[in-house]
């Protein structure tokens, strides 16, 4: 990795979609010396994959929490593995800090995540806490 693959991550980061053409006349290269780049970071994991920064409420989702969980050390991952199976639970992070587990949990209201927070994943064995901070507004 050197300067000009960090230039082009932070590129993509920004603008996943944006044409390695773009790329080029932005870095003053070659769009085969970009693509050659890319292709590599690919090979080499750097690059794992690529999304779509979808805005939740315009799909009927009004409400994103950030909620933290808290196992018992032998439950810890067996949990994390049972919220990835969650369609409500958009990303899982562990992690270190105040939670032991981090994640992203979308619903169409306050009533729905209460229920999904309770009745689906608080039933799941080896949650010791649940800590729900709803965001109000992405900014970045």
């Amino acid at each position: 990795m050197d300067e000009k693959d960090m230039k082009i991550l932070n590129i993509l980061m920004r603008e996943g979609r944006k044409p390695y053409t773009e790329i080029a006349k932005e870095l003053r290269t070659s769009e085969s010396s970009v693509r050659k780049r890319v292709r590599k970071m690919e090979e080499e994991g750097i690059i794992k994959g690529y999304n779509i920064n979808i805005e939740p409420s315009k799909i009927g989702y009004n409400v994103v929490a950030l909620t933290g969980f808290d196992t018992n050390p032998e439950d810890f991952l067996t949990v994390a593995n049972k919220l990835c199976e969650f369609e409500e639970v958009k990303k899982v992070w562990t992690s270190t800090g105040d939670h032991m587990i981090m994640t992203e949990i979308w619903a169409k209201d306050g009533r729905e995540l209460s229920n999904i927070l309770f009745n689906k994943i608080g039933k799941i064995e080896g949650i010791k806490k649940v800590c729900p901070a709803i965001i109000l507004e992405q900014l970045k």
